[in-house]
């Protein structure tokens, strides 16, 4: 077997394979050999057909077989002896060749990058270091009070706050617009639940009040036929209500499973899921930076073919989240929308992989199983979640990659300028946007 390999461009590789004719015609003649044990043609009783029969029958049917095969076993033979580490499956293109030239064809494909790491220079990673306060806890229970509201009518003006059922009727150049209307419309007056302007024209309405709304859809509308057109709407104002919270007590807490200590166990399971929520926050974040160091340090040329590989679970992972909440079927994403996410996925994968060879990191079973116990604590029966854990492999698996990963990150932290930078609770789990960040400056 002769085998030639040449570069082409990036990770690509064409590796031509030349098996001698010697070689394909002893295969050959072996399969026949096989056939005519096994085959039955008329005239003949089973496995007493003349092999000059069954090679005038099935010459080329072996032929096809037997170049297969091949194919396949002189693959990846040739792959040892290059001593090649491909990304992905091959595209092979037969190469002309007379019967007596024996077989060739050439195996296009991607190999995997070498992985080198890099020093991680100058990098800084920041450290928030946060701690829940009294505020903090009693912000969020006004939260949890304002999700369980109830509405109280009332005979007054409407308020910013309040709530207000309507009936309207939208107009576009005159003409009443499809989607456009609607009656017994709950609409909280600050929610931004409507174009801009609707709200804000009911304040100070009193219920059997009738308005006039003149208003312009926003030019980014989901609805591309009523971007940017102006529009009239005739609304009436059947009621008025405000909000009125719950006070927390017993009947408050039992909605959200405290049995114990009433209201100060309450108020101690709330901290308590805020601090679990807060060290996610704040792992999550310097998490995202140190694999940030690790790619700025370390550029790769990535398989494509992984990438393509990557991208489809991730388009598949979003059709099935979406298709949970009612959206499956509806959107037709493009797999292109992936790659860029796919292509960071597969080349932090690769780097993660050299770090954890090259510093020869194992998992620490110890944090695998704090990791799980602090999942775990979020549910009624935790050693049922611990049992459930060690007891599938698949689900084990996935909490010591991300053990693995967290090592890393410390294998990072100590490569690195760490800063701790002392922030509030709503900074690090309401982080703002970039762009809302630069509009401040």
């Amino acid at each position: 077997m002769q085998v030639s390999v040449e570069s082409s461009e990036g990770l690509e590789r064409r590796m031509t394979v030349e098996l001698p004719a010697e070689k394909v015609n002893q295969a050959v003649e072996k399969r026949l050999k096989e056939i005519a044990r096994t085959v039955r043609l008329d005239g003949f009783r089973p496995g007493k057909v003349p092999l000059s029969v069954v090679r005038k029958r099935f010459s080329n049917d072996a032929k096809q077989e037997v170049f297969g095969d091949l194919v396949q076993s002189s693959y990846f033979e040739a792959l040892m002896q290059e001593k090649l580490n491909p990304a992905g499956e091959p595209s092979i293109e037969p190469v002309e060749k007379a019967a007596d030239e024996g077989l060739a064809y050439v195996a296009v494909f991607e190999v995997m990058p070498e992985v080198s790491l890099n020093p991680l220079g100058d990098a800084t990673v920041q450290r928030p270091v946060v701690e829940v306060t009294d505020d903090d806890l009693n912000n969020m229970v006004e939260k949890l009070r304002k999700q369980r509201v109830t509405w109280s009518e009332v005979d007054r003006a409407a308020q910013e706050g309040d709530q207000v059922t309507v009936n309207f009727k939208g107009y576009i150049d005159g003409e009443a617009f499809e989607g456009g209307s609607a009656d017994g419309v709950p609409l909280e007056l600050g929610s931004h639940g409507m174009i801009e302007g609707f709200e804000e024209g009911l304040v100070g309405a009193k219920a059997g009040e009738s308005r006039t709304l003149e208003l312009t859809f926003p030019e980014d509308y989901r609805a591309e036929h009523l971007a940017g057109k102006p529009a009239k709407f005739e609304v009436e104002v059947t009621k008025v209500s405000e909000s009125v919270l719950p006070e927390v007590n017993e009947e408050f807490i039992k909605a959200f499973g405290i049995k114990e200590d009433g209201v100060e166990g309450f108020y101690r399971e709330i901290r308590a899921n805020m601090t679990r929520e807060l060290e996610d926050k704040i792992r999550n974040q310097v998490k995202e930076q140190a694999m940030d160091a690790l790619l700025e340090a370390n550029k790769l040329d990535v398989p494509k073919a992984l990438v393509k590989r990557e991208a489809e679970v991730l388009l598949q992972q979003t059709k099935a989240n979406l298709a949970q909440g009612g959206q499956g079927n509806n959107i037709n994403l493009p797999v292109e929308l992936f790659e860029d996410q796919a292509k960071k996925r597969v080349t932090l994968g690769l780097i993660i992989a050299e770090v954890v060879s090259s510093n020869s990191i194992e998992v620490d079973e110890d944090r695998v199983r704090q990791r799980i116990e602090e999942f775990a604590q979020t549910y009624e029966e935790p050693q049922q979640v611990i049992d459930y854990y060690y007891g599938n492999k698949e689900q084990l698996s996935g909490i010591q990659n991300l053990v693995l990963e967290d090592q890393v990150v410390d294998w990072v932290l100590d490569q690195v300028k760490v800063e701790d930078v002392t922030k509030t609770f709503d900074e690090v789990m309401n982080p703002a946007a970039p762009d809302a960040e630069a509009a401040d400056e």
